[in-house]
């Protein structure tokens, strides 16, 4: 199974913000698409970084209510790791899992073509297993 799988279920919509935005504006996107991270693209389209529900508690614990008025760009993750649509599901679960992150942008090519999150993974997963368990159900009932 691989990303693309993830993506056809849920699809390519990818909800990105520009790095100047406000994390208060972060916010409200974060809580109005009821998602818990969203890429920061540069005017060309590229990747400029992520910042994610914890990125934002980070800031304010550090600095306040006031840090909701500081770009966002100040607090993402600039070295963002990516997959592509022909990873499997076990390669991107394993990356996600060693470097501690719930998302991951998905890249074809210099494309952002879509989104997953760690959710998305453990879905999919859950989904395989009980389609192996029901195969087996099945195969030991018919031998």
């Amino acid at each position: 199974m691989t990303v693309a799988a993830i993506l056809s279920d849920k699809g390519r919509d990818v909800i990105t913000a520009s790095p100047e935005a406000t994390l208060s504006e972060i916010c409200e996107t974060l809580a109005a698409r009821k998602i818990g991270a969203i890429v920061l693209t540069a005017r060309d389209g590229s990747i400029a970084g992520i910042v994610s529900e914890r990125d934002v508690v980070r800031a304010v614990a550090s600095g306040g209510a006031g840090a909701l008025e500081s770009a966002a760009a100040d607090h993402m993750t600039r070295s963002v790791i990516t997959c592509s649509p022909q990873e499997t599901i076990n390669e991107v679960m394993e990356r996600m899992t060693q470097g501690r992150f719930r998302h991951l942008p998905v890249m074809e090519g210099s494309g952002l073509v879509g989104v997953i999150s760690i959710g998305d993974v453990v879905k999919i997963r859950i989904a395989m297993a009980e389609q192996e368990a029901a195969e087996m159900r099945s195969y030991i009932t018919t031998v």
